[in-house]
């Protein structure tokens, strides 16, 4: 009988069991690994992210203090500007309280200058008055008011009430209007508020063009001269009492009231002025006194003025 073959003692299948094994060990094993690798790079690409994140987050404070230091140096000059307007706002008042202080005493100052003014005018105005009644008011025969009172505020009075032409000895006529002239100054002057600021009453003696300038200054002189002596000469008390108030001059044919070269523009011209002049004293007092108020020092004073009109 034939004898059959033995099995094999090793199992093929056994045998391709362990192979297979260790493929699937490696191929876990690098799967591991690869894992690992993942998770180191990115434990490495979180730990750069992070240190940048730090850096970032460092920055941003640093910067957070930079601000907040700005920002209490910004609260400090805030509070300094703050307080310096609020001390500008208190100047401010102040200064305002000072200036309407200082308008309330201009217009005081300014009331009592045009009180001033107004004194002149009413004494210019008390002398027409009273030479008016005296002498009846009208014209002469040219037609010249006998005595007015010019822009300037002096008393005009016409040549040929007082003198002949050419000539500086006084009329009849004119001896009466010169006597009542200075009855009018005594009334006038007997007022102490008028006298407190008179400085003088000028008379002036004006002629016309014609003529050399040396004969009619000494012409115009003389005739002043003669309107001043009268009136002392007829009112005795008037020189004895208010003499220092009163003083003459010659203006010649230099301040004209007509320009025209006509006969009637010449007998304009020929006149006696009387000028009241007002003491810069009085206007400087009140200027000073208002500067003094204020805390300043003044040394301009306002004059009273003389004749303008040429």
């Amino acid at each position: 009988m034939r004898r059959g073959r033995r099995p094999p003692l090793i199992d093929e299948s056994t045998e391709n069991f362990w192979p297979s094994f260790a493929d699937l060990t490696s191929t876990v094993t690098l799967i591991f690994f690869v894992l690992m690798l993942l998770a180191y790079m990115q434990n490495l690409i979180a730990g750069r992210n992070l240190e940048a994140a730090t850096r970032r987050l460092a920055e941003s404070r640093r910067q957070i203090g930079d601000a907040e230091g700005r920002l209490r140096v910004l609260e400090g000059q805030l509070r300094a500007t703050t307080a310096e307007i609020e001390a500008g706002q208190t100047r401010l008042r102040a200064s305002e309280e000072r200036v309407d202080a200082g308008n309330r005493e201009l217009a005081s100052v300014r009331a009592r200058l045009q009180g001033i003014a107004v004194l002149r005018v009413d004494v210019l105005n008390k002398v027409k008055s009273s030479l008016e009644g005296e002498l009846g008011g009208g014209t002469v025969p040219g037609g010249a008011a006998r005595v007015a009172v010019a822009d300037n505020g002096n008393i005009l009075i016409n040549e040929s009430l007082v003198f002949e032409y050419n000539s500086s000895t006084i009329k009849p006529e004119g001896k009466r209007l010169l006597a009542n002239l200075a009855k009018a100054f005594a009334r006038v002057l007997a007022d102490p508020a008028v006298r407190e600021n008179v400085d003088v009453i000028l008379v002036q003696g004006h002629t016309d063009e014609r003529g050399t300038t040396a004969y009619n200054r000494e012409l115009s002189a003389k005739r002043a001269n003669a309107v001043l002596s009268y009136m002392f000469e007829t009112d005795r008390a008037l020189e004895q009492s208010y003499g220092a108030y009163f003083a003459s001059s010659a203006y010649s044919e230099f301040r004209p009231l007509n320009p025209a070269k006509t006969e009637a523009a010449y007998e304009q011209n020929r006149r006696i002025e009387i000028s009241v002049v007002l003491k810069d004293a009085s206007v400087r007092g009140v200027i000073d006194e208002y500067m003094r108020t204020v805390g300043s020092t003044a040394t301009t004073g306002a004059g009273g003025s003389g004749p303008a009109t040429r």
